[in-house]
């Protein structure tokens, strides 16, 4: 058995992450698959991006990340932020968004949102994981089923995976 057999039929949950640098004013987001709650009390959440995204390298500078959960009819999102890649289009201009905390930019087509100060970053290999605790959370429809992978339109990464 190898490890895409033991992960077959999982269905996680797709975010997408937000960020920006303080130092040159860069905004980057990108759809992301690995994220989890760490931690109860203190909460705590991980997102992990791939080192191979412009999104990487901006949350290298950044302070805090933006994590939006998308309802699964926001295809459009999804295919922005997972199909574009920041190093060619500025996503931002195709999409509704506004300034969060330290100008994280803040989707306004998203179900939710949580804004995390950046704790912690650690070595995944071909991923680095981002520790995040809370300093703002918003739930605009609590109706919403959050996109899954398998909810996902058939999108073609901006940047190949891994």
């Amino acid at each position: 058995m190898d490890s895409d057999e033991f992960v077959a039929g999982f269905d996680y949950p797709m975010f997408v992450v937000t960020a920006a640098d303080p130092g040159s004013g860069a905004r980057s987001g990108c759809l992301v698959g690995f994220a989890t709650q760490t931690g109860i009390d203190p909460f705590r959440y991980l997102v992990c991006l791939s080192r191979r995204n412009r999104t990487h390298r901006t949350a290298e500078a950044a302070a805090v990340l933006a994590v939006h959960v998308l309802d699964r009819e926001r295809n459009d999102l999804a295919a922005l932020f997972g199909s574009e890649t920041g190093d060619e289009v500025d996503k931002f201009a195709r999409c509704s968004w506004r300034p969060g905390p330290e100008g994280v930019p803040l989707l306004t087509g998203a179900a939710r949102h949580l804004v995390g100060r950046v704790l912690d970053r650690f070595d995944l290999g071909d991923h680095t994981g981002f520790l995040l605790a809370p300093i703002e959370a918003a739930v605009h429809d609590a109706e919403a089923a959050p996109m899954t992978f398998r909810s996902l339109p058939d999108l073609s990464p901006g940047h190949e995976a891994g």
